[in-house]
């Protein structure tokens, strides 16, 4: 039989996050299909990535000032012209799954959550809420919501990245959603042992608005413990201006010294309110290591409360400088087991991931071609 030729669609190619890597696993399942996407930077992608063929509209405007010209992205979805594919998978959080396909076509589209911007979650940065912002955010944040909803309607089969995320898709989109969890990299090896230095806890993530990661930083003011946070983003000048002296800032991390960081470490904290999924905390429960994470979204899915970490409530300071305090006595007093941690996590490698992948596709088509012979 002959094999269906396929396309990806991805929101945006211009930083290495979890939408990425889903993108990665994708593409070692179905080597040749292209990538259609907005902007595109290859400095910040993978190999992976940057061997395929990768179609993307050059738009100096776009690459200028791509926060501010959001408002325009459904238009450029909605202009690639897909229809020598017969299976479109479209990646999203905000954009692809908007793209145009006809009946014969098969559209599948993996949904990290809805924008996060529409539906009043929080976000990337403040400047929304700007008074000379908010006039036009509002009026356009309308319209968006409306073709938001539309656009949901077009593929034939979404799939949410985690339970939090299908729930939003009842409420916003009114439609039900597979869950098949995003890959993590279960069981990462070769990562260097450390060899002496103070202990520390760790932060890996986008340094923006919504992580609340200048929270953590001011619960840290009363606790001597040093932590180090790994990322660079909008964020990175302020956060540093209000860090004290045991707050350690490494930047930008290779992927091996991602996992060495996380090896070594005595804990992750994750403050992300309403978390979509959350790779971050699975990757570092894959080396043993237990997780101090807001008690809402993917986070409630991933980490088991007492045996794999801790969870903390609202977003007061004192509040969680006490749990992050308590959180250090009971990895001091071995409360967690680091065998017991990876043995939650192994449902979230990325071999499973792309055998729910292939099997979902897989199977879709054979009941599309069925439905249009």
């Amino acid at each position: 039989m002959k094999q269906p030729k396929i396309a990806f669609v991805h929101d945006y190619l211009i930083n290495y996050g979890g939408a990425e890597k889903v993108l990665e696993a994708l593409l070692e399942l179905y080597p040749d299909g292209p990538i259609y996407t907005s902007m595109y930077d290859p400095a910040k992608l993978s190999d992976i990535i940057n061997r395929r063929k990768i179609i993307c509209p050059e738009t100096a405007l776009f690459k200028k000032f791509p926060k501010y010209l959001t408002f325009l992205m459904p238009m450029v979805f909605e202009d690639f012209d897909l229809r020598q594919y017969d299976i479109v998978v479209s990646d999203s959080s905000a954009w692809s799954k908007g793209v145009l396909t006809t009946p014969e076509q098969l559209h599948i589209s993996y949904i990290h959550t809805p924008p996060r911007f529409l539906y009043k979650y929080s976000v990337e940065s403040a400047k929304r809420s700007a008074w000379y912002f908010k006039p036009f955010v509002t009026v356009l944040d309308s319209l968006l919501r409306v073709w938001d909803h539309n656009a949901a309607q077009r593929p034939n089969y979404l799939i949410a990245n985690s339970e939090e995320v299908r729930s939003r898709i009842k409420k916003f989109y009114g439609k039900d959603a597979q869950v098949i969890y995003p890959p993590v990299e279960i069981g990462v090896e070769n990562t260097p042992n450390d060899k002496g230095g103070k202990p520390y806890f760790l932060i890996v993530s986008r340094l923006a608005a919504y992580k609340n990661i200048d929270l953590v930083l001011e619960a840290f003011r009363n606790i001597p413990t040093e932590l180090w946070v790994a990322g660079t983003g909008h964020e990175e000048k302020r956060l540093k201006e209000m860090a004290g002296s045991n707050i350690k800032f490494l930047g930008k991390v290779s992927e091996s010294e991602k996992h060495s960081l996380m090896k070594n470490c005595l804990g992750i904290i994750n403050a992300v309110r309403d978390e979509d999924f959350g790779i971050v905390p699975v990757e570092a429960m894959s080396h043993g290591k237990p997780v101090l994470a807001h008690r809402s979204g993917g986070h409630l899915e991933t980490v088991t409360e007492g045996v794999s970490g801790m969870f903390f409530e609202g977003e007061d300071v004192k509040e969680l400088e006490l749990k992050i305090k308590e959180f250090e006595r009971a990895i001091q007093n071995n409360n967690f087991d680091p065998e017991i941690i990876k043995g939650t996590v192994a449902k979230f490698s990325k071999k499973r991931f792309q055998n729910e992948m292939r099997s979902f596709i897989e199977e879709k088509w054979m009941e599309h071609r069925k439905s249009n012979a």
